[in-house]
């Protein structure tokens, strides 16, 4: 997994203890398969051609159960995270755990969050129907109670993001 950001942009050095702590200005969390090397790829050069300071992974994550803790860093030190919700996010445990470290990042160190729905409805995020809860199904089958658990703060991650007042891209 490595970061790209743009080089032409300095740290900040902010007095408050809350943004010197925040290393990127930008946080990108999507599915590489849906949309890596399509909206993501051109929101990515949009933000970078402006010198915002953007992580995203390059690399495919290592399989597991457990989200990198590089990752989860970098996720605390955005000062906004940008969740392109697109087809089969809901599909990927890392994409549901990286939601959950946004949420409470949102909630705790008051990140702001910007969700883009591309290609899904809002509801769907928001209810987890359709597509969305075709991969609860999914991730249910067969789970046992700390499984069930983790299922449940994805759930609610999914809510909360899915009330965000966002931006729907549909075929345009």
């Amino acid at each position: 997994m490595a970061s790209t950001s743009n080089p032409k942009r300095p740290s900040s050095s902010s007095s408050s203890s809350s943004n010197s702590k925040r290393r990127y200005d930008v946080f990108l969390s999507f599915r590489g398969e849906d949309t890596r090397n399509n909206f993501t790829s051109h929101l990515y050069s949009a933000l970078d051609r402006g010198i915002i300071k953007t992580f995203r992974d390059d690399e495919e994550l290592p399989r597991g159960e457990e989200i990198a803790p590089e990752l989860l860093k970098a996720i605390e030190e955005s000062r906004i995270a940008i969740i392109v919700f697109s087809k089969t996010y809901a599909h990927s445990k890392w994409c549901l755990d990286e939601l959950v470290k946004i949420m409470e990042c949102q909630e705790e160190k008051g990140q702001t969050v910007f969700p883009i729905f591309y290609h899904v409805e809002p509801s769907e995020v928001r209810n987890q129907t359709g597509i969305y809860g075709e991969a609860f199904n999914n991730h249910e089958s067969n789970a046992d109670e700390q499984k069930k658990k983790k299922i449940e703060k994805w759930r609610t991650a999914l809510r909360k993001a899915g009330n965000l007042s966002g931006f729907p891209l549909q075929d345009r």
